[in-house]
């Protein structure tokens, strides 16, 4: 069934109360490539897909998270007007498919949205051919390519910094530990790659049944694969919130301690708050993004909204900051693959980020451990590409 069109609200004008909708001023020409061309002295329209009538758990709350976030960041544009259009996907693909297809027709010059990878690559294909790109919330780098991208952030992009950050500090080995399911081999495939780029050495992986014995069974094996090769790094691609509590207990009880091989993690760790007391993540590296900008639109979001905004909220405002960006300049073909994919990239809520031609992105993120139940920054996120950790 479509998903009927909600009307769009006013247009938000306000002073830039941040600049984190700022544009980094790019070197790159802006060239003509495949996406439509605009008026960028009328209001841009742009569709917003969100999965608001979904039967998944948390889809409502998301939906109305992503549509805060976004009219967040049209109130800090300065001298653009973005006509922002709400359409709901029911987080089905049959039904965004239908709602980017009616959003097209109604004059939309670029989507933003869905948020799944199922649903974004319906999208994709509806509007392959008609001249509009796609910006997904997805971190799913397998359905980036030609006309859709992922603003997510991709296991490649954490890999990537965390390797560079651990060869440039005496780290060289790794063992990779991974999940037997797609999470955990596309995971595996990042660092592997990664480690090869950053002129590591790549001692093995070990693959565990994801299930608590799965992770019992594998400790004996991830602990002879780090003696037998002499690794001094474990990149466990888990998180908090499967695997990474209980091999963060059991792999220093094999004697692995930290104090003989530095662990390592592919996701976040310091959420939920509580995995910070645990101790088998003292002194662990992983990545995050630069903290004071997350906290200020955490700040700005509650005061507008009267709540914490959602983890992935961020992104909507990212979106339209960087569309608000490239039509600022002025240039008809603002919203083109070749103008969005500029190498000096664009400033978002938790720091800089620039779209690949690939139809991935690379983000600007810390490097941070934990030390007495303390996130402590190590290695800060960059401020512009080219520096430190790119």
């Amino acid at each position: 069934m479509f998903a009927a069109f909600r009307p769009r609200r006013p247009f938000l004008k306000g002073a830039l109360a941040l600049t984190l909708a700022s544009f980094i001023a790019a070197c790159d020409p802006v060239g003509l490539s495949t996406g439509p061309s605009i008026n960028t002295s009328k209001p841009v329209p742009v569709a917003l897909l969100v999965p608001r009538g979904s039967t998944t758990s948390g889809d409502a709350v998301l939906a109305q998270a992503l549509e805060n976030a976004a009219r967040l960041a049209m109130s800090d544009l300065e001298g653009v007007e973005i006509d922002l259009r709400v359409y709901d996907t029911a987080g089905d693909a049959t039904t965004a498919q239908a709602a980017a297809l009616s959003a097209v027709g109604d004059g939309a010059k670029i989507i933003l949205g869905p948020v799944r990878s199922g649903t974004t690559n319906a999208v994709g294909v509806a509007l392959s051919g008609k001249g509009v790109n796609v910006l997904s919330f997805s971190n799913n780098a397998s359905i980036a390519g030609g006309n859709v991208f992922v603003l997510g952030p991709t296991f490649q992009n954490t890999a990537d910094r965390l390797t560079s950050f651990a060869t440039r500090n005496g780290k060289n080995s790794f063992v990779t530990v991974h999940a037997q399911n797609v999470a955990g081999d596309t995971g595996r495939d990042a660092i592997d790659r990664a480690i090869g780029q950053n002129g590591g050495s790549n001692a093995g992986s070990v693959s565990y049944e994801f299930s608590q014995q799965g992770v019992i069974s594998a400790v004996t094996e991830v602990r002879d694969t780090v003696r037998q090769t002499g690794a001094d790094a474990i990149f466990l691609t888990s998180g908090t919130s499967d695997a990474l509590p209980l091999f963060s207990q059991l792999l220093p009880e094999a004697g692995l301690s930290g104090d003989s091989v530095q662990y390592i993690g592919l996701q976040r760790w310091d959420i939920p708050a509580q995995t910070l007391a645990l101790p088998g993540v003292q002194n662990g590296w992983f990545a995050m993004p630069n903290p004071a900008l997350t906290g200020q639109f955490r700040d700005r979001y509650s005061a507008a909204y009267g709540t914490t905004p959602h983890p992935i909220g961020g992104l909507a405002y990212d979106g339209i900051a960087a569309i608000g960006a490239l039509v600022k300049q002025g240039n008809s073909d603002a919203l083109t693959a070749a103008a969005m994919t500029q190498g000096a990239g664009f400033q978002g809520v938790n720091g800089i980020f620039r779209l690949r031609a690939d139809g991935t992105n690379q983000r600007g993120l810390a490097v941070a451990t934990i030390r007495d139940k303390q996130v402590v920054i190590l290695d800060p996120a960059p401020r512009s590409f080219g520096g430190a950790g790119f």
